[in-house]
């Protein structure tokens, strides 16, 4: 988790995603790369480094202003950091693309470890469109995403939650959670499984424990957590277990199939009140 991908909208919760990777930078010994996707008008003459193409109209001069006034935020985004993460070394990008488009292609082209993202709470329908967007870069983005959606003003993990039903796709997470583990010393690991009533207990405890000594995980809590639905039983667990951290695995859908099947993944990460890590089948 060194090489990390910030993408920002300059927005209070990308001021927060921006933050957290400042913090994990600095345990990691990382550093960042810090993302403003400008989409011009269709009609502009913006060629996609920023510069400008053919005739110089109205509209061409007022993209140009709005360029400029974006590249005098990503500074200031540059001298905070120097600030709050001396050693941490930050580089700035900005793109004339769609994030949706940018973010996967600079991931595969720079090798990036992790993609911190500011997401909006989704508390109701009025959020429906900002939501989309942060889901549709969890599900395309070839790499694990923090999603962050409050302030973390110390970025200790005591509590990390890995929430599954500990099926063999779980054995792919485990790289990630001995990464966590490694930056965490000190973290508890709770292993949940969120069940519709107490008889499937002993069936998943069963699995949890099984999954723990296949792996050699030692220093873990097992916990079964009733709930009618998952998505909603593992944002109540993570507030009641006090959880700095949630893990969960994702499936990068199509569009179509994720609007027929949902996504408990992406739904956590837009309820739970702490971060949430997604990792890619």
């Amino acid at each position: 988790m060194k090489n990390i991908l910030v993408p920002t909208d300059f927005s209070p919760e990308s001021r927060y995603a921006f933050e957290a990777a400042l913090q994990l930078a600095q345990r990691s010994g990382g550093h960042l790369l810090l993302l403003h996707c400008f989409v011009p008008p269709i009609d502009s003459n913006i060629s996609t480094t920023g510069g400008l193409v053919g005739s110089h109209g109205l509209n061409d001069v007022y993209v140009l202003k709005s360029l400029q006034a974006v590249k005098r935020r990503m500074h200031e985004l540059m001298d905070q950091a120097r600030e709050l993460a001396p050693g941490v070394p930050v580089h700035e990008l900005v793109l004339t693309e769609e994030p949706e488009t940018a973010i996967p292609e600079i991931v595969r082209e720079r090798n990036i470890d992790l993609v911190v993202l500011g997401a909006h709470e989704n508390t109701s329908w009025t959020r429906f469109f900002l939501s989309s967007h942060t889901e549709q870069i969890m599900r395309e983005a070839p790499c694990p995403v923090l999603t962050v959606k409050h302030p973390v003003n110390n970025f200790d993990v005591r509590h990390l939650v890995f929430a599954s039903d500990f099926s063999a796709e779980a054995n792919q997470v485990v790289p990630t959670l001995q990464q966590l583990l490694g930056l965490f010393p000190d973290a508890m690991l709770h292993l949940l499984d969120v069940v519709p009533s107490a008889g499937h207990h002993a069936r998943a405890l069963e699995a949890i424990h099984a999954f723990a000594r296949r792996h050699q995980f030692s220093h873990y809590e097992p916990d079964v957590f009733d709930a009618p639905r998952v998505s909603t039983g593992i944002p109540r667990f993570a507030e009641q277990a006090h959880a700095d951290l949630v893990v969960m695995l994702t499936h990068g859908r199509s569009v179509l199939s994720h609007l027929l099947q949902g996504s408990i993944s992406e739904s956590v990460a837009l309820h739970a009140a702490p971060p949430v890590l997604t990792v890619h089948v």
